[in-house]
């Protein structure tokens, strides 16, 4: 929200008060509160009919500084709030040297001179990385009466600033108004169905705004050298955190706001849809997954979208019996086939549904202020939304999916939660703004608390829409409705590139597109692009996505790519468990495993899957593709050519092809299975080792797809030759050099090998 008429001026009907100077200065073992007047103080009459604001400073973790300003304190602040997970045992320290004041916390210091103009710097390794400075710290009356608090932090000459939840518009924010507003808007305008009040810079660090309902950006867009971010409210609480790497930014940030959980192995094979308003029926179910069969295309997940249920009554978590009359038959025969079950849901409860009534009776439904049930046309007739603020209701809504996993549902698609109003009163009496973009929190994790205590830890895994801070808790989350067409294609990859930089770890989208049919070239170049992302799902509108409907080619390419994707499975699950454990994405911006090169710092047609794979999908017809290539000598890895990097390089790929690059010193682990996502990873693996340098070491873990204890292999390159050594290797293993020529021929260890040795200019070596 702007605030501001240019340089000089304010904006006709808003009035501003922005900290000038410090009045007073708190200094505790841990911590600074200061007071700042919002206008120059010369003598005691200035200290008369003016605001003052309190600026409480803290620090919840190592790295991480949190700023809270506010005006007035007596106001009450409603929930929900964001639940952060500070370190207990973490202690700041505070300093006074003169009028200067600091508060540090490990590698990050606020530093404030009390006796100059007002300014907050942010300083870490010897420099200052952002500052709050004449209009950083404030608050704004407009006309109407509201108030705004609102932060403004400093953009250096070259920052760049990304983030800010899964948004579609251009991959920097800079230049860019951002309201964080949960939005069913597509994939193709400033709307957005994942909306994070955090951001990170290609500087050393990130901000996360703690307030759950709208904030509101101006990057670099307002005032071109400033992020500003407004609240409606007396108060507004920033958390400026280190790095200084982005991968760093992402594990402090989500130690706060929560880790990705790990989705269990078999939802990274590919999932097939129903599609949406498509006509079906088990028959139609068993022809799509034994035509699948028949062109030897392995499917781990059936996917069956809304229509499963009765028209008019979603949700009513009842199969339609003129549709389905022996749901769990069906489900049983798709077990028999090895097939995991998901099915759609939303949080919203039509006027037919037979729930309607019911949930209405006991309170489950959200209530307008004279105590009507909130209702409208939108979606579904009369529809009404479950109030997740009322432990009873999510305990009912809970009892509902229960009955779906006993009948053999495994995973839930949780469509929808963006639409939410504000005219509303919440059981609990929730902040209706508040709530608006947070509901979506209550819902996920209600799903998802009933998949876990059904299937266990790592075993629960959603297929979501919308999301907020924290979100990531519960995976998967999924790009939204997207056109059928290269442009849409690529604003899918933008948007999800901008949420793992928003600490969400696994990321999925409609393959194919979701309005309309895409063209054969079309299809073939998104499987590609499905196939080599977090999570995989043919999906559509009123259009099916079985391979075979567009042509030929389009089954061998969906095959060749599910087997692709069976074989990296030990390395995905490596992945996997750094997203579970760091926060770093599986699906990664370049600028994360690269943020030294500026030539990363904007690319959002070309990603790095895990650490070590470049994947830069084709967005043309004709299957030209420009890609960049960060410095060293990389292997394609589906012909095994070398590719020189440092630089742009231009290609034409066929459908059985695209960029896809082993990093300089790599080494990729490919299972021995291609049949299915779960398998011993770690028997029968097969090392590609790429272009190590001279000394250098690489430390390789297979996890267990069982969580046993994973293998992990050592390399190491002496001279002209390359030592690779086992630790706990269930059974044969083997390695493949890349060299000038390609892959050389892998060479075989014997079961219980611990150590092979093979020399860099041919195949042949040694097991020990």
């Amino acid at each position: 929200m702007k605030f501001t008429d240019g340089y000089w001026l304010i904006r006709d009907g808003v009035s501003a008060a922005f900290a000038k100077q410090v009045a007073d200065t708190t200094v505790l073992d841990d911590r600074l509160v200061l007071h700042a007047a919002v206008r120059p103080v010369e003598v005691r009459g200035h200290t008369l009919n003016s605001p003052l604001l309190t600026v409480e400073c803290h620090a919840p973790a190592d790295g991480v500084i949190a700023v809270r300003s506010t005006h007035h304190a007596g106001t009450a602040e409603r929930g929900p709030r964001f639940p952060l997970a500070g370190d207990p045992g973490h202690r700041a320290k505070t300093a006074v040297d003169g009028s200067v004041v600091e508060l540090s916390s490990g590698s990050l210091t606020l530093r404030v001179d009390t006796a100059a103009p007002w300014r907050l710097d942010f300083v870490a390794e010897g420099r200052v990385l952002t500052s709050a400075g004449k209009r950083g710290t404030g608050f704004v009356t407009t006309e109407d009466g509201r108030q705004h608090a609102l932060g403004q932090l400093s953009l250096g000459v070259g920052e760049l600033v990304y983030g800010l939840g899964e948004r579609f518009t251009p991959f920097t924010r800079n230049g860019q108004s951002v309201d964080i507003w949960q939005a069913d808007g597509g994939t193709a305008s400033e709307q957005a169905y994942k909306n994070v009040p955090f951001y990170l810079t290609n500087r050393g660090y990130g901000v996360f705004v703690n307030h759950p309902g709208q904030v509101s950006y101006e990057i670099g867009s307002e005032a071109v050298g400033q992020a500003q971010f407004s609240v409606e409210g007396q108060s507004i609480e920033y958390l400026v955190i280190h790095g200084p790497t982005p991968k760093e930014i992402l594990d402090r940030y989500t130690a706060l706001t929560g880790r990705p959980a790990l989705p269990p192995a078999w939802s990274f094979g590919l999932w097939l849809s129903t599609s949406f308003t498509t006509d079906y029926d088990e028959a139609t179910v068993s022809r799509f997954v034994q035509g699948m069969a028949e062109r030897d295309i392995p499917l781990s997940v059936f996917h069956f979208d809304c229509f499963w249920m009765r028209e008019y009554q979603w949700c009513d978590f009842t199969w339609d019996p003129a549709v389905f009359p022996d749901p769990e038959g069906m489900l049983a025969r798709l077990k028999e086939r090895g097939l995991r079950v998901s099915v759609w849901i939303n949080p919203y409860i039509g006027q037919k549904s037979p729930l309607f009534a019911e949930a209405a009776r006991h309170g489950f439904l959200l209530r307008r202020p004279n105590g009507d049930v909130w209702q409208w046309d939108m979606w579904q007739a009369g529809m009404a939304l479950v109030d997740f603020t009322n432990p009873e209701a999510r305990r009912w809504y809970a009892d509902k999916l229960r009955a779906l996993a006993r009948q053999g549902v495994d995973c839930f698609k949780t469509d929808f939660g963006e639409r939410v109003p504000t005219d509303v009163v919440w059981y609990d009496g929730s902040d209706p703004e508040r709530m608006h973009n947070y509901y979506t929190q209550l819902y996920n994790e209600t799903v998802f608390g009933v998949l876990t205590e059904r299937r266990g830890e790592g075993e629960a895994v959603l297929f979501a829409r919308s999301a907020t801070a924290g979100g990531q808790k519960f995976p998967v989350h999924w790009g939204g409705d997207c056109e059928s067409t290269f442009e849409a294609m690529a604003e899918s990859l933008r948007g999800g590139l901008s949420l793992g930089l928003s600490g969400f770890g696994f990321w999925s989208h409609d393959i194919g597109g979701f309005e309309g049919t895409p063209t054969p070239a079309l299809f073939k170049r998104w499987v590609q692009f499905g196939l080599l992302s977090s999570h995989s799902r043919l999906h559509g509108s009123n259009s099916y996505r079985v391979p075979w409907d567009y042509d030929e080619e389009a089954v061998a390419v969906t095959r060749d790519f599910t087997r692709l994707k069976h074989r990296l499975m030990p390395y995905l699950a490596g992945a996997a468990r750094e997203a579970a454990e760091r926060g770093a994405p599986v699906m990664r911006a370049m600028l994360l495993e690269f943020p030294d090169d500026p030539g990363c710092h904007t690319l959002d047609r070309q990603y790095m899957l895990g650490s070590d794979l470049l994947v830069a999908p084709v967005f043309s017809e004709d299957g030209a593709v420009d890609y960049y290539v960060p410095e060293g000598t990389w292997t394609h890895v589906l012909t095994g050519e070398p590719v020189r990097g440092g630089g742009w390089r231009r290609g034409r790929f066929g459908f059985d092809s695209l960029p896809l690059l082993a990093r300089p010193g790599s080494v990729i682990p490919f299972g021995a299975a291609d049949d299915a996502p779960v398998y011993a990873w770690a028997d029968g693996v097969t090392l590609r080792v790429h272009a190590p340098d001279e000394g250098g070491e690489t430390v390789t873990t297979v996890p267990s797809p069982d969580g046993g204890e994973p293998t992990t292999f050592t390399t190491r390159r002496e001279g002209d030759a390359v030592t690779v050594r086992a630790a706990n290797a269930p059974g044969p293993w083997r390695v493949m050099l890349a060299g000038p020529e390609g892959y050389g021929e892998p060479v075989a260890v014997s079961e219980g090998g611990t150590s092979l040795t093979v020399p860099l200019a041919g195949s042949a070596g040694s097991a020990g």
